[in-house]
């Protein structure tokens, strides 16, 4: 073996991407951050010109990444997501049929649209279906979820790693993957991958009940208690009275005045004697609470999970005009939170929320939504403890308590999906058809060759626009700019791994390590490492990553680079053993009770299911 000579450039740029996964491994910076920081260190220390620096906004498979999720964002809210399902779900099919239908409906959405919009629009589906099916709730949402992970490997746009595998084989071979180049592999592997999460795989699920919202009903108490003459609590803001309760978990849900009830009162209401404060709490905290603020116990309920609704709106105002109450804040508080219905929901952090790492006091759910957070579940335990100033994540599941407008409100606003049980909406088919036929011309001209995938896509976008299927000023929104910023930054930073050499060298070292120069091995070893980082990290990061090592490891053993840039596709798209790998396993975790050690469970075998199904048809339809 020759003695290995590495350049101070390689040593920099090594240093940097160890640094880099590093920083995703741990997870406390935001991965578009970390990204942007890899990008700039490599101009600093001069790995990257200056004026390429900022190029890869500029790239194919970003352009197509960004319009790709707009023409998704037109599918989901035209409903013609919703209609599709109502066609392909079977209403009285038996369980096998029902997981098998529903996992593959999110596998056939996935390759066309957005994985984490795809799982986000089945979610309440699935939720309803395990029910119907007797089994829990996270038996039917991690095989859903890994289903839209299979059904992205299908596609040039089904995931971003596709696109990006794509671009380096354009700079490598002068063209790029079509459209469904990925289909023979990627589609068999997608079905055996279906068919196992729905005859056997989601046996090895936990079979968690202790989700949803009986994981919020652990003991907690709606008490309504007097302020009287004398009392402490008179005359102080509500908000000074939040405070002190917020070491015990409770918290105050609602305020009656003259026989009037008003959910979510704004922190900065005056409180008065004869007030009637609805406060929250579990059973060992409710004398330490009432004698702390000089409250009489006026009546407590413990309320069945059925009842929890109508207790927490008792006794419920006769109209709109209650609203108009002339005494001290009641002009901060939500004209909808004192007139509308009140319900519970459970609401589903989804990846990329504006609420990560915000707390409730930061977003002010009461005086913008007049709503209350009640509980949150993270992992499958629920905690009220110091809620308004616990930082939320992606993954958490929220119960939250207010007028179904506002909670509605609330959600579309910081990007959370509704939980609660609902039919599928009637769509509005001219809207649906509309998007459907964009986003299915725009996959045609891409498909044929009439034009360049971003080309095609952008012109789909435009089209949206002026049909509106997509709104202009939901267009931005539509996009996920973090993903955008991430691809954008770490395209430079893997083409300074070619520039620099280093991707040859990493590549020549696992082939002569591990593969002993043999190709087969190589092949395999490729797939293994982008499965393994894939599961740590962002699978966007590992392709652009992997696919310059792919590339040298092709040149090095002397064969095409094509079967080798079709294994990091598939790795990258087979992130089942963590919940941070990929966004959907992060979404599911709040919702399915789960714990970051469960995932293996059905992850490790559909893994060796993948690469036994990959591997020999990668050699077959991809010869080396």
């Amino acid at each position: 073996m020759e003695t290995v000579q590495v350049t101070p450039q390689q040593w920099t740029l090594l240093a940097i991407l160890a640094g880099t996964v590093a920083m995703f491994l741990w997870g406390r910076w935001r991965h578009d951050m970390v990204a942007a920081a890899a990008l700039l260190a490599s101009v600093i220390t001069g790995l990257v010109a200056p004026l390429d620096a900022f190029s890869g906004f500029g790239h194919p498979a970003v352009i197509s990444v960004a319009c790709v999720l707009v023409l998704s964002h037109g599918l989901q809210t035209s409903g013609a997501v919703d209609e599709l399902a109502r066609v392909l779900l079977p209403a009285g099919a038996g369980r096998t049929m029902s997981l098998a239908a529903l996992v593959g409906l999110g596998a056939l959405l996935s390759g066309f649209m957005n994985n984490v919009g795809a799982l986000a629009l089945l979610m309440p589906v699935a939720i309803q279906l395990a029910r119907r099916i007797d089994l829990t709730p996270g038996q039917v949402l991690m095989p859903l979820a890994f289903g839209t992970i299979l059904g992205g490997m299908t596609t040039l746009i089904g995931t971003p790693p596709n696109l990006i595998v794509s671009g380096f084989r354009e700079q490598a071979a002068g063209n790029g993957f079509g459209m469904f180049d990925f289909a023979p592999v990627g589609l068999a592997v997608a079905v055996g991958g279906v068919l196992f999460v729905a005859l056997v795989g989601w046996r090895l699920v936990p079979a968690r009940r202790q989700t949803g919202m009986e994981g919020f009903d652990s003991g907690a108490y709606l008490t309504e208690a007097r302020i009287t003459e004398g009392s402490s609590s008179a005359g102080r803001a509500l908000g000074e009275l939040e405070e002190a309760l917020d070491e015990s978990g409770a918290q105050i849900v609602g305020l009656v005045r003259r026989e009037t009830r008003i959910v979510a009162p704004s922190p900065s209401r005056r409180l008065r004697v004869g007030d009637i404060l609805v406060i929250e709490a579990e059973a060992e905290a409710l004398a330490s609470v009432l004698s702390a603020l000089g409250l009489k116990l006026e009546e407590s309920v413990r309320p069945e999970p059925a009842e929890a609704q109508g207790a927490a709106d008792r006794p419920q105002q006769a109209g709109p005009a209650a609203g108009q109450a002339q005494d001290e804040g009641a002009h901060e508080d939500s004209a909808s939170a004192q007139a509308a219905e009140v319900v519970l929901m459970e609401l589903a952090v989804l990846p990329g929320s504006s609420l990560s790492g915000r707390s409730a006091s930061d977003i002010l759910l009461r005086s913008r939504y007049g709503i209350n957070l009640l509980a949150l579940s993270r992992q499958g335990r629920r905690s009220t403890t110091r809620l308004r100033a616990t930082p939320l994540a992606a993954g958490d599941l929220l119960l939250m308590q207010g007028p179904a407008e506002g909670i509605g409100q609330f959600a579309a606003d910081h990007g959370c999906v509704p939980l609660a049980e609902r039919a599928l909406r009637i769509p509005d088919r001219r809207r649906a058809w509309t998007a459907g036929l964009v986003m299915a011309l725009s996959v045609g001209m891409a498909a044929i060759g009439l034009l360049p995938a971003a080309i095609a896509f952008a012109l789909g976008v435009l089209a949206s626009m002026a049909l509106r299927t997509v709104p202009p000023r939901a267009v931005y929104d539509a996009i996920d700019w973090p993903v955008i910023v991430l691809l954008a930054a770490l395209i430079p930073v893997a083409g300074a791994m070619e520039t620099t050499g280093l991707a040859e060298l990493i590549a020549r070292l696992m082939l002569e390590w591990v593969a002993q120069g043999h190709a087969v091995p190589g092949l395999v070893l490729v797939l293994l490492v982008t499965m393994f980082l894939s599961d740590l990290m962002n699978n966007a990061a590992t392709a652009a990553v992997m696919c310059p090592i792919a590339i040298s490891a092709a040149g090095v053993l002397g064969v095409s680079p094509d079967a080798f840039l079709m294994a990091v596709a598939i790795g990258a798209s087979c992130a089942f053993l963590t919940p941070i790998g990929h966004q959907n396993n992060t979404l599911i975790l709040g919702p399915g009770g789960f714990r970051f050690g469960d995932y293996w469970r059905l992850g490790l075998p559909l893994e060796l299911l993948v690469v036994v199904t990959a591997v020999p048809l990668l050699l077959v339809v991809w010869p080396l």
